[in-house]
């Protein structure tokens, strides 16, 4: 008897510990969000806004943007008056541990008469806050018109 009441004692411990994993459409809405933000304040501020203390951006013909204060160096000059750039997330997961994601998708890159579209992927991770920042940052023009 004693046996069996901590194997249960033991089972009730181990299922308590565990975290339920994260919702993936929470790191949907926060992606959406950023899109959302980019349109309001531009995309710049937005990129500023979202990375995560150790965000790294990978864009063509440049070499990685690495840390939020190389970010923010690059995107504080840039001049997004008149460029709209959006995208919409198609699909991505969270890690078990639930601080680390992945979202995929679609951008629209508008600027004068000129449209691209392509596709990215963001790594997310959870900033000490508990809050989603993306942690990686790349996309691929060409998709089409």
């Amino acid at each position: 008897m004693k046996y069996f009441l901590f194997a249960l004692l033991f089972l009730l411990l181990i299922s308590c510990n565990q975290k339920p994993k994260a919702n993936v459409n929470e790191l949907f809405e926060v992606d959406k969000q950023f899109s959302k933000t980019a349109e309001k304040i531009g995309f710049n501020k937005a990129f500023i806004e979202f990375a995560h203390d150790n965000a790294v951006l990978l864009r063509e013909n440049n070499m990685p943007l690495v840390g939020k204060k190389a970010i923010i160096k690059v995107f504080e000059k840039a001049n997004s008056k008149g460029i709209q750039f959006t995208w919409s997330p198609i699909n991505g997961d969270i890690a078990q541990s639930g601080e680390l994601g992945f979202t995929y998708g679609t951008y629209i890159l508008k600027r004068d008469t000129i449209v691209e579209k392509g596709t990215y992927v963001s790594i997310w991770k959870k900033d000490l806050e508990g809050n989603w920042k993306y942690i990686l940052d790349s996309g691929n023009e060409g998709i089409g018109k």
